[in-house]
């Protein structure tokens, strides 16, 4: 039955991207067929965009971009969505096999089947869902083999950089050790093969100096609001290949919210230093609730980065022991607002009209606590370990459920009884 609507759902989605149908709102197919084309010219020369402010991403993402030379006999754009479907349908295969090993939980393919046809033709429009199929394969050997898992997310690192993220909970020790040393090891030998056969492989590390506030982000809803009321005369243009603010006091806004950046890193590594409590499930978990603290406190919070947490989401929910499942289906409600916010009504978005600006309000909203509640509930499950008293009894038995605990005091009082009577 999943396979079933993931055929269906996608059917519909490439149907929009090939023209047959269309999805409302604006077109989400010029980046591949202009932006990502253009690059694709120019890399196969063996030089990476340089100059190019719209190119702002890690060297092994050119690999995506020249992928769809393997199917020459389709054209560019066309080749791009079926080889992002191809993904699509990978990451599927892993929550179906990682939901059975958990005992046949199809929560984790339902949610991806579900949150891809929601956010519509801009997942198979993007590379992202290709970065989120190697962060699920990651955290899915990282037991097993934390060595090919840190090459991964290494890969992924220089791909897209969040997927490094997904190692946050890996088990202290050897495993750790392992996975990080991978991805290490990985990601330094990885660039040093760019930087000996291409040109230019870390230019994008300097392009992106003057970058405002994207309309899109938690940042800029004062913006939005202020504009709307009138008492802000900043504009709204596309920069740095994305629609953002620029004007007085944003650059301030950045620097808060690269601020935030730095404290939810140091929270991590708190949280990290504290956590008592890991496994595979932990992993998880982790993964899902570090990315997401990058993504809300980012000042550039694109739609397709709903993709990333889309995937991390649909993994805890293989799992019935998760804490995460909250968030997650926050992270679905947030999934309806985007496509809302981005195609349907983008133009309400850019000019800061009020329904763009109430859409911005709920999806952010939602971001916001679905952090919030995704912290809290890594910390309580993993570090959090109130210390017992005599005069506490919850305390003295841990976990341990109401119902558990009075068949434990009648089954104490009965032992007494039988040894009065002896």
């Amino acid at each position: 039955m999943p396979v079933l609507a993931w055929v269906v759902t996608r059917a519909v989605l490439l149907l929009t991207l090939f023209g047959p149908l269309r999805f409302p709102g604006d077109d989400v197919r010029p980046d591949v067929v202009v932006i990502y084309h253009g690059w694709y010219e120019r890399l196969v020369t063996g030089s990476f965009p340089v100059g190019d402010v719209t190119w702002q991403y890690p060297p092994a993402a050119a690999a995506v971009f020249l992928a769809p030379a393997l199917l020459p006999f389709l054209t560019y754009s066309h080749a791009f969505y079926l080889l992002c479907c191809a993904a699509d349908a990978t990451v599927l295969v892993m929550l179906l096999r990682a939901g059975r090993a958990h005992g046949r939980d199809l929560a984790g393919a339902w949610l991806w089947i579900a949150g891809v046809a929601v956010l519509g033709p801009l997942v198979l429009a993007r590379y992202d869902v290709m970065v989120t199929a190697l962060a699920i394969a990651a955290l899915l050997t990282a037991a097993r083999h934390p060595r090919v898992a840190g090459a991964l997310a290494g890969i992924g690192a220089l791909v897209k950089a969040w997927p490094l993220l997904v190692l946050a909970g890996a088990r202290p020790g050897r495993t750790t050790r392992r996975s990080w040393g991978a991805a290490l090891v990985t990601t330094v030998g990885v660039s040093a093969a760019f930087l000996a056969f291409t040109r230019g492989p870390f230019a994008f590390l300097t392009q992106q100096r003057q970058r405002g506030v994207e309309i899109e982000s938690l940042g800029a809803l004062p913006f939005h609001v202020l504009r709307w009321l009138g008492l802000w005369h900043g504009t709204s243009r596309l920069h740095y290949g994305s629609f953002e603010f620029l004007g007085p006091y944003v650059p301030t806004a950045a620097r808060f919210a690269l601020a935030g950046a730095v404290l939810a890193f140091c929270w991590l590594v708190w949280w990290r230093i504290r956590a008592r409590t890991f496994s595979d499930v932990v992993l998880y978990d982790a993964a899902f609730a570090a990315v997401l603290v990058f993504v809300t406190t980012s000042r550039v919070i694109s739609p397709q980065y709903l993709i990333w947490l889309l995937g991390l989401g649909a993994l805890c929910l293989t799992s019935h022991s998760t804490v995460q499942r909250r968030p997650v289906l926050l992270i679905l409600a947030a999934c309806f607002f985007t496509v809302l916010e981005f195609p349907v009504g983008f133009g309400q978005v850019v000019r800061s009209n009020l329904p763009g600006i109430v859409v911005l309000l709920i999806r952010d909203g939602l971001l916001l606590v679905a952090t919030v509640s995704a912290c809290r509930r890594l910390w309580h499950s993993t570090a959090s370990r109130p210390e017992a008293t005599p005069h506490d009894a919850g305390s003295v038995f841990g976990g341990v459920s109401k119902g558990e605990r009075s068949r434990i005091k009648i089954r104490a009082k009965s032992s007494e009884s039988q040894l009065q009577g002896r």
